[in-house]
């Protein structure tokens, strides 16, 4: 991510410190992931440890440390879903990306991961892209889903 592209974030929140997690998400949404130098820039400009960023960034479940595929691939896990078929669905999904949960494929395509509920449990089994969500996805219907993000 570029460092001036950093800096119109910060500067849209006035460097002020208690925006530091608004920034994160914005540079988070942007890039996919929180490069170290990246990091290191908002320590810098709204004068926050490195510590702190590290602390918050590493507590947070939307941040990532290492970069994340273009689309984020999430599959609901939850008891509804689960009883559903979701697990045949993810195996389905896994194939076809050829990554497993917690994983990026090589291209930065795609990041997988599951979920225990993404609040929509009469839907299930849910898959959601980029914040688009499936429901009543059959292991079948997993190509026709992943194919649309090609």
């Amino acid at each position: 991510m570029d460092i001036k592209r950093v800096d119109e974030i910060i500067d849209k929140y006035n460097a002020e410190e208690g925006a530091l997690i608004q920034i994160l998400l914005q540079l988070q949404s942007e890039n996919h992931w929180l490069p170290k130098e990246v990091l290191a820039r908002v320590s810098e400009r709204l004068n926050v440890p490195m510590s702190r960023i590290q602390h918050i960034t590493t507590f947070y479940k939307a941040f990532s440390l290492v970069p994340k595929g273009r689309h984020q691939v999430r599959v609901c896990m939850g008891t509804a879903c689960h009883v559903r078929g979701a697990p045949r669905v993810l195996d389905r999904l896994e194939d076809i990306v050829g990554i497993r949960p917690g994983e990026t494929d090589m291209d930065l395509k795609f990041s997988l991961e599951t979920v225990n509920c993404l609040g929509c449990c009469a839907l299930g089994p849910v898959v959601e892209v980029d914040g688009k969500t499936y429901g009543r996805v059959s292991p079948s219907q997993v190509d026709v889903v992943i194919n649309q993000y090609e």
